[in-house]
This record gives C-alpha cells, structure tokens and sequence, in this order.
C-alpha cells in the first residue's frame, strides 16, 4: 500500500531557541516503507508508507488497538522492525546514534516520581542525552534550559515543585525537558489527554509557537479537536494500518485569538473547501473510527466521506480485507 506525500503540508525548518538547525527540506525527519512493528511474532503495525518532512505538524490518529503507540515505539526504537524499512534523518534506524534529535514526550498525569522535583531539575534532565557520562552541568546547559522552561510558558514558576502544578502545567515540563535535548523533532503521546479545556488550550498555544519556529511536531492523539488549529497534516490508523493521509491548512490565528480550534461559519456550504472543512472532516472521520467495531462496509462512511470531501488532499486507500485487531494501542 503506497501514500501520496500531502507537500502543501511542507513548511521550511526555520529552528527554535538552542536548535542546532541540523534539519534540511532535503532530508525527511521520518522515512518508512513497507514497515512492520510488533511485539513477538505478531506485527501490529504492517505494510506502512510514511514520510515526514522537516516543519510539519502532523497528528496519528485512530481509536483504541488501531497502532499508534506500537509505530512510534517502533520509531523511537522501543519496538522491534519485523518487515520493511525506517529511516531517520536519511539513515537506517538500526544505525542512527543521535537519539537525542528525536524528543519524547510521554502521556503521564504527573512527573517527578516519589522525589520532590522543581520545574528547573526535571528540564535540567533532558540535557542528560547531549552530555557525556558524569560531566558537569556548563553554563550552555543551563541557558539551554532556561529557555526551554521560558518556551513553556513557565519561567516565573522554574524553581516551583512540579508535584505542585496543575496537570496541564505538568505536561508543559514534559515538553520542556523533551526540548531541552534541542531535538529536531517532537513526538508526543496523547499531550491534550486528561488536562481541562483551559490547560489544553495553553498546551495548543505553546505548541504552535514551537511549530512556528520551524520545530517538526508528531502527535499521537485520539483527541484530535484541540489540536486542529496547528496541524499540517493527519494520518488515520485502523488495525495497524494506514487508511488515510490527509493535508491541512493550519490556522494559527485559532490559537493565538483565544478561538476553540473547532470553531467555524456554520453556514459554510457542503462544498466549502476551506480549512474548517478539513478539519471538520478530519474529526468527522475520527469520530467514525472509534465507532465503528465491525469491518462490514456500509455505504457513506466516515471514511468515505472524508475522502470525497471538499479541501481534503493525499487520502489513502482503506484495506479492504478484514485483520484481526492487534495489541497496539
């Protein structure tokens, strides 16, 4: 099964604060061809074609078992290639030592384990992967960590215990200790889960500041709503495969003005092919897929829908065979 790339997607890598601006428009971030990844003899994820270029913000999307956390695993090194190739950065992932060009950021409600931590100490620990074993902190470190805390939003609560924040808070620490290794790329898993309205809608904000500094941005997310206002692009898995590859036409007046993401004319025609269409479809179809528990096809389906609607570039073609639903989530 092959994807069509979405290039109006594509956004120049400008860097961000402390970036060592290593990217190219020539190099994609992410390269994958007929990949398979799973865990003991049992491909979760198979025959995946994916590229991400330098700048983009693309969100993974599907419901619950469909393979997003398996193929970033599978990206990130924690779960075995079973098929296929990855390639970041141009090299081979079984070879590709600079690990700390791809920050992480995982789904936690809470940081800093049993041991009081301040915001300061924990970002501090994201420098760990560009120093060398028990050399000391330089005044670069911490600079690089200043201003990852300043990036967050959190520069007047540095030295605040983070058991003491709210949960939206915390999971801005998360992206700053992810940004304090000065990666190339962000990948994120479920960053808007479990916060409220008002801490999703500061976390949208930071991230589309870091967008707009050229940072490539990777959301695994089955919440896709708060995040639309950013994204320049949105891949659906289902059963470990990818059904569709969709370009978006960010809006970062949505994030910046205070406006829900999601908010659109409500008198837009059905053949409206602006941006609010797109995402509407886009949500449209998540929506389909965390409904639908059966592989029986039925006429008009999200899915369908999605890739006949207006402004909606680069879909991919579903498998119409039927696969048992792997351990992925």
């Amino acid at each position: 099964m092959s994807h069509s790339h979405p290039t109006d997607g594509h956004r120049r890598h400008q860097g961000h604060p402390g970036h060592p601006g290593q990217s190219t428009e020539t190099t994609p971030v992410l390269l994958m061809h007929a990949a398979a990844i799973g865990y003991g003899k049992a491909a979760t994820v198979r025959d995946v074609d994916l590229r991400i270029d330098p700048g983009e913000v693309v969100a993974l999307i599907g419901p619950n078992g469909s393979g997003k956390t398996t193929l970033v695993r599978g990206v990130l090194g924690l779960a075995p290639l079973m098929g296929g190739s990855i390639e970041l950065f141009g090299m081979p992932a079984a070879q590709f030592r600079q690990r700390y060009r791809i920050g992480y950021v995982p789904q936690r409600h809470t940081v800093g384990g049993g041991v009081p931590s301040t915001v300061e100490e924990v970002v501090a620990s994201g420098r760990l992967p560009r120093k060398h074993l028990l050399s000391r902190s330089t005044r670069q470190d911490r600079q690089v960590v200043a201003d990852a805390i300043e990036t967050v939003g959190l520069a007047d609560q540095h030295r605040a215990a983070v058991a003491t924040l709210s949960g939206g808070q915390q999971r801005r620490v998360l992206i700053a200790r992810a940004l304090a290794s000065q990666p190339d790329v962000l990948v994120m898993d479920e960053p808007t889960a479990g916060v409220d309205a008002e801490s999703q809608e500061g976390l949208v904000r930071t991230l589309g500041h870091l967008a707009g500094q050229g940072l490539t941005l990777l959301v695994v997310t089955h919440e896709i709503t708060p995040l639309t206002a950013i994204l320049t692009r949105a891949i659906a898995l289902h059963d470990g495969r990818v059904v569709a590859d969709v370009a978006l036409t960010p809006h970062p007046t949505d994030v910046h003005d205070g406006a829900h993401p999601d908010a659109a004319p409500h008198d837009a025609g059905p053949h409206d092919g602006g941006p609010a269409a797109a995402r509407h479809g886009v949500v449209d179809l998540l929506a389909g897929h965390q409904h639908d528990d059966s592989h029986d096809a039925a006429p008009a389906s999200p899915l369908d829908r999605w890739r006949a609607g207006p402004g909606l570039r680069g879909g991919g073609r579903a498998d119409p065979a039927a696969h048992e639903r792997g351990p992925g989530s």
